[in-house]
């Protein structure tokens, strides 16, 4: 289906046309005419299926012709990271570039002026907030801020928001908001929870599938047996400047740009510090470090200042860099999910890239449930044997035991008035 099918604002479409965005995503495609119409929706969809923008056009179309009050707030967007309420505000920024709408980022880690820049937004009633719930909070704790003009409240990636700890947040602003409101939910997963916070915050919704996909055949996906103790060793040798250590894996060419997962951020500070103690030019990523030491890092990693990012699950959605041609997985992801969002930051833009996943025999359970999802069996690489013995290979296969191991898993801009004439130089429709 094309965008112009779809009853979107001429605003929207120009700016979709300027973009040259003509044709929907499944979850645009399912997703859109039923926001339009008004119903609450709550969609399941994956990182990199056109999701905000599922949200975004149909939101930005109904705020240039429904009658709503300028000087009020009227939409909330939640989102559970920094980094994905900034990915969300510059997309307004361009999807949104003809329309007359206000909108204000909400996140914490910014200086004295950006906080006085979110207030102002708050208290003039801007059309649109972005918003991580804890900061949101804090300001509504802080100020009097008047949610009575709210129609629309989305949540962004709901599943990760509650692995975080944000449901009583949600539910406190949820309080605040009108009851006759459109509420839209996207979730990259559907467990028991998010079904639970949907009953009791939306009604009647219209749920929207779109099963999670599996990692494109441009990712050349690969894994090592290895005991923990062995891999930052490990690391250290695939990553190094000495020819010998390239070519036995064949990564000569893959040394700018990688991205490391790690789990824990105590972890990506101390295999941070080892790395760069052995001459690896690497910098973390984690939820400790102040929004302009993230801002900084990402842009040093995006001009190729910095070689290698190790980072927890914070890059994993809502970071966009086109050309990292190696992922690696220095611990296993509980999820399936979680694993193609990991390695979906590679072979991006119709590039090609690499994936490998380090398996200790502590993680092998979580492989094999990765590899069952995949439908494959991922190729092993060696382990050098300057490490020592790897583990046996068949304890990390897809065939081994699988019983079920018990565990628990728990600069924002003001944007006044954009008010640009549209050009409507859009041909009539795309369909021959």
């Amino acid at each position: 289906m094309y965008f112009d099918e779809l009853p979107l604002s001429d605003g929207v479409l120009d700016a979709l046309w300027d973009m040259h965005f003509d044709t929907c995503t499944p979850v645009q495609e399912q997703t859109i005419p039923v926001i339009l119409e008004g119903h609450d929706v709550i969609s399941c969809a994956q990182t990199g299926t056109g999701k905000t923008a599922a949200y975004i056009l149909p939101l930005l179309t109904n705020l240039q012709y429904d009658n709503h009050d300028p000087n009020r707030l009227n939409a909330i967007i939640m989102a559970p990271t920094r980094e994905l309420a900034q990915q969300i505000d510059q997309q307004m920024e361009g999807f949104g570039f003809y329309v007359p709408f206000s909108s204000v980022a909400i996140y914490g880690g910014n200086d004295t002026g950006a906080w006085g820049t979110q207030v102002t937004g708050l208290q003039k009633g801007a059309d649109i907030v972005i918003a991580t719930p804890g900061r949101l909070l804090s300001q509504m704790n802080i100020y009097d801020i008047d949610f009575s003009g709210v129609k629309y409240f989305i949540l962004d990636e709901a599943d990760r928001m509650l692995d975080m700890g944000f449901y009583d947040d949600i539910m406190t602003i949820v309080s605040k908001l009108p009851k006759e409101r459109q509420t839209i939910m996207f979730s990259a997963t559907m467990p028991t929870n998010i079904r639970k916070m949907a009953k009791a915050i939306m009604h009647n919704p219209v749920e929207v599938q779109i099963a999670v996909s599996r990692p494109p055949e441009t990712i050349q996906q690969m894994a090592v047996d290895i005991f923990e103790t062995q891999k930052t060793a490990f690391l250290v040798r695939l990553l190094s400047d000495s020819p010998s250590g390239n070519d036995s894996q064949g990564t000569s060419e893959k040394l700018k740009k990688v991205i490391i997962f790690v789990g824990k951020k105590l972890k990506v500070k101390d295999l941070t510090r080892a790395l760069r103690a052995n001459h690896i030019d690497a910098r973390a990523m984690h939820s400790d470090l102040e929004q302009k030491e993230r801002d900084e890092v990402m842009l040093d990693f995006r001009n190729g200042k910095v070689d290698v990012l190790v980072a927890t699950d914070i890059v994993s959605r809502g970071i966009d860099v086109d050309d990292i041609p190696l992922v690696i997985n220095y611990d296993v992801p509980r999820d399936a999910e979680d694993y193609v969002h990991r390695i979906g930051r590679t072979a991006r833009a119709e590039n090609k890239g690499v994936a490998i996943t380090m398996v200790s025999p502590e993680d092998k359970r979580f492989f094999n449930k990765i590899e069952r999802f995949l439908q494959k069996v991922i190729e092993r690489l060696p382990l050098p044997s300057e490490l020592g013995a790897a583990p046996d290979s068949s304890v990390c296969s897809l065939a081994a035991d699988d019983r079920k191991p018990s565990s628990k898993r728990r600069k924002g801009g003001w944007h006044g008035g954009h008010n640009r004439k549209p050009k409507h130089n859009r041909p009539s429709s795309h369909k021959q």
